[in-house]
């Protein structure tokens, strides 16, 4: 069954996760009469569910909010989220600028709730150019819903937003699939049907995922016995430093992308342990902690096995053997479960674009967020999250959601604004 909405709107949207609700934030806040509409997957509004774990906290603080670094002033900040909730005085008294995971989320959907041009449930699956003649005139969008109905939509200008797709390490092929392999994405909702006593565990990975992961399984009253093997001699702690930070100031951006590109790279490897690989402090000395304490006990039920590296991975009836090398060589362990806590990757090339790849002139968006496209293709695409490379390491985080979306919105307008006169 297909569904077709015959309208033409201006701008369509694909996700409704922070970056594009920033973006119906700023387009909302600058009156703009545009048409629009924003399609998400999720029957619901949701931002990283499964990794809701109890006592993790932001990482950012809750001043790089939706709109506070563009207005502090608008309706959509942290702060009026607080008071409209009746926790400002409590939240000021608890003088910490990183709210819990779980209460950012909260904010998230408040606001996401006061608007009304998202459609859930509904995973774009195709964009196509619509053509007169020799020119794309607007794009189609071919969506799907968990019943299976297609809908049809029509857009004039595309914003693409739908957040990064899990990373499996090609090691992890043979098992890709296997319910007793997780990604961490999938953590919580995963994790406690298959979770039963004794069980042992593996998890995956070096940063701040895989840590408050392996912390929450030391908790866990089935008592599994948990190995978190990381490729590094130690967790690593994240550079939070003030002069280090500044590179997520908003600002930073046009700095950075007036680099040339081989300046450019090498800036994104020397700040990686800002935000790659690495761990809240306060977490690190935790897990220390947790282990001495266990060797105070005599316990062996958590180990920490750094300076080695899975290299095949493979089913074995419930059970799933990891071969490993290591300080004592290469071995096989087996595992009742393991979690993959091994990041994200944005790539274009992958994404529902790939039926304009013949229209794109370069690989990478300018500025402006937008697309280089071909003569001839009228519609305008920006992307948020696929221009670490060319706008720095904020692109990909909270930090520049309010300024960003706003460039986007002001495009969006000038755009209408060209196409009206154009058509008198």
């Amino acid at each position: 069954m297909t569904d077709t909405n015959p309208e033409i709107l201006d701008m369509i949207g694909i996700g409704f996760g922070p970056s594009n609700l920033a973006l119906a934030i700023a387009l909302k806040e600058r009156n703009t009469s545009l048409s629009t509409l924003f399609l998400d997957s999720k029957p619901a509004f949701a931002w990283h569910p499964d990794m809701m774990i109890p006592g993790a906290d932001m990482q950012v603080s809750f001043l790089k909010d939706l709109v506070s670094l563009r207005d502090p002033c608008s309706g959509f900040s942290f702060l009026n989220y607080l008071q409209h909730k009746g926790r400002l005085s409590r939240f000021i008294n608890r003088k910490t600028f990183f709210p819990s995971r779980e209460e950012f989320n909260d904010y998230l959907a408040w606001a996401a709730a006061q608007f009304t041009n998202c459609r859930y449930d509904s995973r774009v699956t195709k964009v196509v150019p619509v053509m007169l003649g020799q020119r794309v005139t607007h794009l189609a969008l071919e969506t799907k819903d968990r019943a299976g109905t297609t809908t049809r939509h029509f857009a004039r200008n595309l914003v693409l937003a739908p957040g990064g797709a899990p990373y499996w390490p090609d090691t992890f092929d043979a098992v890709h699939g296997n319910d007793r392999v997780i990604h961490a994405c999938d953590y919580l909702s995963h994790v406690q049907p298959l979770l039963k006593p004794d069980q042992r565990i593996a998890v995956i990975g070096a940063g701040q995922s895989a840590a408050e992961i392996f912390a929450d399984l030391s908790e866990r009253a089935e008592q599994p016995q948990v190995d978190m093997i990381l490729r590094a001699r130690a967790i690593r702690p994240s550079d939070d430093t003030p002069f280090v930070n500044e590179v997520f100031d908003p600002d930073q951006t046009n700095r950075f992308h007036a680099l040339h590109a081989d300046e450019r790279a090498a800036a994104l490897r020397n700040l990686a342990a800002t935000n790659y690989a690495v761990t809240d402090a306060d977490l690190i000395a935790q897990i220390y902690d947790m282990l001495y304490e266990q060797d105070v006990r005599g316990h062996n039920r958590l180990a920490l096995r750094s300076e080695t590296k899975v290299f095949g991975a493979e089913a074995r009836g419930d059970q799933i053997a990891l071969r490993l090398s290591g300080p004592n060589g290469q071995h096989i362990e087996t595992y009742d479960m393991v979690v993959l806590a091994t990041g994200y990757r944005r790539a274009l090339g992958g994404s529902v674009l790939a039926n304009l790849s013949r229209w794109q002139t370069a690989s990478t968006p300018r500025r402006d967020y937008r697309l280089p496209m071909s003569e001839g293709f009228d519609p305008a695409i920006f992307v948020q999250g696929y221009s670490e490379p060319t706008h720095g390491l904020s692109d990909t985080l909270l930090s520049v959601l309010a300024l960003r979306s706003d460039e986007i919105a002001q495009s969006l307008g000038e755009l209408a604004t060209s196409s009206a006169m154009a058509a008198e």
